[in-house]
């Protein structure tokens, strides 16, 4: 079984900064990517950053040059680092990796977090 384990958010003024981290433990071959989702009340989940295995990045346009995504592969750990925060990045951060367990992808989401941007 892999879990997901999620810490770091909170409440932060506009302009503030945030680290999100995400630890990965089971039965773990290795994790291919890891990324950010998030949610926020009425909105459907959207991609926020994802980091690939070697170490290659994407981010939506609405975080670029805000937020850096980053992973350790030893520690199957990974980290979001959210600066410039505004109220609209106020949603519920949730960490998801594509693994491989007894030789198959699998999708996994840990709990979520919530981060809320207010002054």
């Amino acid at each position: 079984q892999v879990q997901l384990v999620e810490s770091g958010g909170g409440l932060v003024q506009p302009g503030g900064s945030l680290r999100l981290s995400c630890a990965a433990s089971g039965s773990i071959f290795s994790i291919n990517t890891m990324a950010w989702y998030r949610q926020a009340p009425g909105k459907q989940r959207e991609l926020v950053a994802t980091i690939f295995r070697g170490g290659s990045t994407n981010y939506a346009d609405s975080v670029k040059g805000r937020f850096t995504i980053s992973r350790d592969n030893a520690k199957n750990t990974g980290s979001l680092q959210m600066n410039s925060l505004k109220p609209e990045d106020t949603a519920v951060y949730y960490c998801n990796a594509l693994t491989i367990v007894e030789g198959r992808l699998t999708s996994h989401w840990g709990q979520g977090t919530q981060v809320t941007v207010s002054s």
